[in-house]
């Protein structure tokens, strides 16, 4: 059986990448979630696929349902469409489309195929992440959960000392006070 190995870019950044293999006779539901499991995204929103070219046109869609929207043709759907069944270039591309409101893009790319299937492996399977992929909804800093056990510990909602706002005066006065021009002193 055929393994196909996919790099997945994240559309605004070639550097962030996820390599995944699955197998050719695999789905595209199957290529949709460990996308999706690759950048740590759920699985809650719409999502579609384009055959696509060295341009990266869009060309067939292959979806996750039908949508209430009008298509040129009507799409093939994630769930019976076989991934070899759409493979016709030996580095096949697709576009693949998450979440429409929020518009996560990732170009898709067939990288390489290997007729050995790694026995210690269940396909699909992510081979490679390079990158801090994005956050599906917003920020989240790179500790991750682990901050809120620093913050926690280091006390860090409080102000730290001698940090203030600008403008603010201090306990003996002004700013202006503590430094006259009249000192002498060169700054």
């Amino acid at each position: 059986m055929a393994i196909l190995k996919f790099r997945v870019y994240l559309e605004e950044d070639d550097t962030i990448y996820r390599d995944v293999l699955i197998r050719h006779k695999q789905t595209f539901l199957d290529l949709h979630r460990i996308i999706l499991q690759s950048y740590e995204f759920d699985q809650k929103h719409e999502a579609t696929f384009f055959r696509s070219n060295d341009n990266w046109s869009k060309g067939r869609e292959i979806s996750l349902q039908k949508y209430d929207k009008a298509y040129v043709a009507e799409p093939l759907l994630m769930e019976s469409t076989t991934i070899g069944s759409e493979i016709f270039d030996t580095n096949q591309k697709f576009i693949y489309h998450y979440d429409f409101k929020k518009g996560w893009s990732f170009l898709i790319e067939l990288i390489s195929v290997s007729k050995e299937e790694n026995p210690k492996l269940e396909y699909p399977a992510i081979a490679r992440k390079e990158g801090i992929g994005p956050q599906q909804y917003g920020t989240k800093s790179l500790l991750g959960d682990k901050f809120a056990d620093i913050e926690e510990k280091y006390d860090l909602q409080e102000a730290a000392d001698g940090f203030g706002e600008e403008g603010e005066e201090s306990e003996t006065g002004s700013d202006e006070d503590a430094f006259s021009e009249d000192d002498g002193q060169d700054f």
